[in-house]
């Protein structure tokens, strides 16, 4: 694992989720395995239904899987404690949701801080401060820090969004649908600042039903009734 460029980030093995209710068991995912490297551009798409949701809930430590193993930076998380899934989900992943799932009450400062709040050990003001600005400055809303998320266009909310992302320096983003609540306009820049991100070295794993924005991944999974369908890797990441 030292070199730094094919270092396995996500590894996923036979991955299984089984949901079981009195009436009935759903196979949402069946034999997944998957490899994420440091530096990837990964999207995931396919038909509702097909274990998208399943997937990303696991690679975000928001669910187990039924078998199979996953490992992040090394380390086997597929039947951590929830406290532990807790502290490696707000170290080593950052969310973009669809929904922005910003704290209106909140300033965008606070917002973008939150994730830091919960680290341990405590990180000092001085250190929390300097974080969210860089993030901020990234996203081009450093002047927009005593804001209110509902002061704020929907565009301007997801870019909020990606910062708080950003702060803790995961990992991984994890992408939810990011364009799913923007006109297309907004929704073209989102995308292009997520290839931004990714050329500058952040690793992402998408999940999106736009056939547009799946191709700009440089690896595009399919999936289908719980299984990666098919493979396709558009270009070697540099």
């Amino acid at each position: 694992m030292s070199n730094q460029a094919n270092q396995a980030v996500i590894q996923m093995t036979d991955i299984t989720r089984v949901f079981i209710t009195e009436e009935m068991e759903t196979h949402a995912l069946r034999g997944i395995n998957l490899t994420i490297n440091q530096g990837d551009y990964v999207s995931i798409s396919g038909p509702s239904g097909c274990g998208k949701s399943s997937l990303l809930s696991i690679l975000g430590l928001l669910d187990t899987p039924t078998t199979g193993q996953y490992f992040i930076d090394g380390v086997d998380v597929s039947n951590l404690a929830i406290n532990q899934q807790a502290e490696i989900r707000n170290e080593k992943i950052g969310f973009i949701f669809q929904a922005f799932n910003l704290i209106d009450q909140l300033s965008v400062y606070d917002n973008v801080a939150l994730p830091l709040t919960y680290r341990e050990p405590a990180m000092s003001k001085q250190e929390i401060e300097q974080r969210v600005m860089k993030s901020l400055e990234v996203v081009q809303m450093g002047h927009r820090t005593s804001h209110k998320p509902n002061q704020l266009s929907g565009g301007q909310q997801q870019r909020i969004a990606i910062a708080r992302a950003l702060v803790g320096n995961p990992s991984v983003l994890l992408v939810d649908e990011p364009t799913g609540n923007l006109d297309s306009k907004n929704g073209d820049a989102v995308m292009e600042m997520l290839a931004e991100l990714n050329q500058n070295g952040t690793t992402i794993c998408m999940v999106t039903h736009d056939p547009r924005y799946a191709n700009m991944a440089k690896q595009q999974l399919h999936l289908l009734d719980g299984k990666i369908l098919t493979e396709q890797v558009l270009q070697e990441a540099v």
